[in-house]
């Protein structure tokens, strides 16, 4: 089963470190990064607006929850925004490649 994950940052140096560190973990097979995404939120009661570098992980779904924890360990947000889930739908040669990374589990 394959899972990914999804977090924004302030910027594309702080989003290289976070993927380089999961993957030289083992964690994800990949990540990707989306600079310009334009947030628009709501924090401490307050409005906000900021550009962001968006990141999408890809893992297997053995992996989601100990990648998910240790990105909260790395993010430099005092309380990052992490949101992950398990795909519903993988084309083949996808599911094997990120099958592969939780293999190292058993």
């Amino acid at each position: 089963m394959s899972a990914v994950f999804w977090s924004t940052f302030a910027n594309e140096a702080d989003a290289e470190r976070a993927a380089n560190a999961l993957l030289d973990e083992g964690l994800i097979a990949c990540a990707n990064l989306i600079p310009g995404v334009r947030s628009i939120y709501r924090w401490n009661g307050e409005k906000g607006e900021d550009r962001e570098v968006a990141t999408l992980f890809k893992t297997d779904a053995r992996l989601l929850d100990k990648a998910v924890a240790r990105l909260s360990e790395l993010h430099p947000y005092e309380t990052p925004a992490i949101v992950g889930w398990q795909a519903d739908a993988v084309a083949p040669g996808t599911a094997e490649w990120l099958s592969s990374i939780g293999s190292q589990l058993t």
